[in-house]
């Protein structure tokens, strides 16, 4: 570290972050977002923890279920926070990552969805338009459960399904990152 360091700053006139700068093993450190993996045949490259943490709390803050914005205006915000990240990160391997992030945008969606209804009678009118029927709407819509334990539940995946989400103009992780791998 030392001779790296009196090289870099006597011959090539560099400056030196000695806070930033250490020797360790690749897997061990973080570089512009990405860390380094053993895998078969060779290396993988995939995505610091960090950088997923700072993503989600920038899904968090579109899809924080306090401010006033409508469906349509999250979904343009979070696609244009989906499209950055995964431009970005595209060349790290990521396949699960991405679609256990994408479970994870489409839950907080829902959740989102059901805080905006707000109404029992809201709730029961809206999920029976979305094909559930009466009795099943009445006592969906009048739980007690929290909005987060309420966007997992098998009635709500039923009636927001994927592609519904995805009608309404939300952008996939998985398949932007699928796209960007094929090229």
């Amino acid at each position: 570290m030392q001779s790296i360091t009196r090289y870099l700053e006597d011959v090539l006139k560099l400056e030196v972050n000695k806070d930033k700068s250490a020797v360790d093993r690749p897997w061990k450190r973080k570089f512009l977002g990405f860390s380094f993996y053993h895998k078969k045949g060779g290396v993988g490259i995939r995505v610091h923890a960090k950088p997923v943490e700072k993503f989600k709390d920038k899904v968090r803050e579109v899809l924080s279920r306090s401010n006033g914005r409508n469906t349509e205006q999250r979904i343009k915000s979070l696609n244009r926070c989906i499209i950055g990240w995964v431009n970005y990160f595209g060349l790290a391997d990521m396949q699960n990552l991405a679609s256990t992030l994408d479970e994870w945008i489409r839950r907080r969606l829902r959740m989102c969805i059901w805080k905006q209804w707000r109404k029992i009678k809201t709730r029961h009118d809206n999920l029976t338009k979305l094909g559930i029927d009466n009795r099943k709407a009445w006592e969906f819509a009048n739980t007690r459960k929290g909005y987060w334990r309420i966007s997992n539940s098998p009635i709500l995946k039923c009636t927001f399904t994927n592609e519904q989400l995805s009608n309404l103009g939300l952008n996939s992780l998985t398949k932007r990152y699928s796209i960007i791998r094929s090229f």
